[in-house]
C-alpha cells in the first residue's frame, strides 16, 4: 500500500484508495450530531464539481426519537441506514459493517456521535491502515485528562484487564469508540453480542484469528458532567459486559490459550 502521508486534503481520496469508510452509529445524539456530519464530511467527500460529490461517509441511526431523521434529511449525499427501534450500538455498527461491505469496502473507521472524538484524526488512522492493513486500530486516548468520568477511567482498566488475560494482548486503552476495523478480514465472525459489549467481543474474537491489535494516540474531548450525553447504562452495562467476559475467559482457557500451546510447539518442532 502506498506511504504517502495523509492530509486533510487528499484524506478522501486516500480512503477511496484504500477501500474505506467511516461510520458514525448514532443514537439520540441530535444535538452534537450536525457538526461531527460536517467535520467528517471535511475529510471523507471527494468534490468532482459544484453539484457532483462522492461521500465515504455513512451514519447508522439506531433508532433515534430525536431530531437525528432532520438532521440526516440535510445530508442527503453522506450514506444512512434508519431503522425506528433502538438495538444498541453493537448491532448498530454490525449493520453498518454489512452495508459496507455490499457497497465495496474491505476497511471501516467508527466514532462516536457524542462530539468526544475530532475529525482531524481521521488521517492517523488511515495512516496506520497503509502500514497495517490486517489490525484492528484503537484509538488510545488520554485518560487523566481533565473531565474523564471516573467510570470510564475504571472501566477502561477493568476491560484492558480481561483483554490481557482472555487474548495475552495488553492495550492502554480498549474502549474507545475511535477504531479502523478490517471488515473484509471479520466479515464471516459470528457475533453474540449487540450492545456496548460488542466492542469487547470483537477485539478479543480478531485477536484469537490473528488479527493485530494496535492503538494510536488520538484527542479527546470530555465535556463537563453537566453537559455530557451518554446512553451507557453503569449496572446493567457492565453486568452485560462481565457476563460476556466469564464467557470468554471460559473458551480461552479451553480452546484459544490450548490452541495457541500446540500452535507453537509446531513452530519449535
Amino acid at each position: 500500500m502506498s506511504k504517502e502521508k495523509t492530509t486533510k486534503e487528499n484524506c478522501a481520496e486516500r480512503l477511496q484508495d484504500l477501500k474505506c469508510c467511516v461510520i458514525i452509529p448514532t443514537y439520540n445524539n441530535g444535538e452534537k450530531l450536525e457538526q461531527v456530519i460536517e467535520d467528517c464530511k471535511e475529510y471523507s467527500t471527494i468534490h468532482l464539481g459544484k453539484s457532483h460529490q462522492i461521500s465515504h461517509l455513512m451514519v447508522v441511526n439506531d433508532g433515534s426519537t430525536d431530531n437525528t431523521v432532520d438532521i440526516l434529511k440535510r445530508h442527503p449525499l453522506i450514506m444512512q441506514l434508519s431503522y425506528t427501534h433502538n438495538e444498541g450500538k453493537g448491532i448498530a455498527m454490525r449493520r453498518g459493517f454489512e452495508y459496507a461491505i455490499e457497497q465495496g469496502y474491505d476497511y471501516v473507521i467508527t466514532l462516536d456521535s457524542d462530539g468526544q472524538h475530532y475529525a482531524k484524526d481521521l488521517p492517523v488512522f488511515v495512516d496506520k491502515l497503509s502500514e497495517n492493513p490486517n489490525a484492528i486500530v484503537i484509538g488510545s486516548r488520554n485518560m487523566g485528562q481533565k473531565n474523564v468520568p471516573a467510570k470510564s477511567n475504571f472501566g477502561n482498566k477493568f476491560s484492558s484487564f480481561w483483554l490481557w488475560v482472555e487474548t495475552g494482548i495488553k492495550l492502554n486503552d480498549t474502549q474507545s469508540g475511535y477504531r479502523l476495523y478490517p471488515v473484509k478480514a471479520i466479515r464471516d465472525f459470528r457475533f453474540i453480542t449487540g450492545r456496548y459489549e460488542f466492542e469487547v467481543e470483537v477485539l478479543v474474537r480478531a485477536a484469537w484469528e490473528g488479527i493485530e491489535l494496535m492503538c494510536v494516540p488520538i484527542d479527546v474531548y470530555y465535556p463537563p458532567a453537566e453537559e455530557r450525553i451518554t446512553h451507557f447504562r453503569p449496572f446493567r452495562d457492565f453486568f452485560r459486559i462481565s457476563v460476556l467476559n466469564s464467557f470468554l475467559c471460559t473458551l480461552a482457557f479451553l480452546w484459544y490459550r490450548p490452541k495457541m500451546f500446540l500452535r507453537n510447539l509446531k513452530k519449535k518442532a
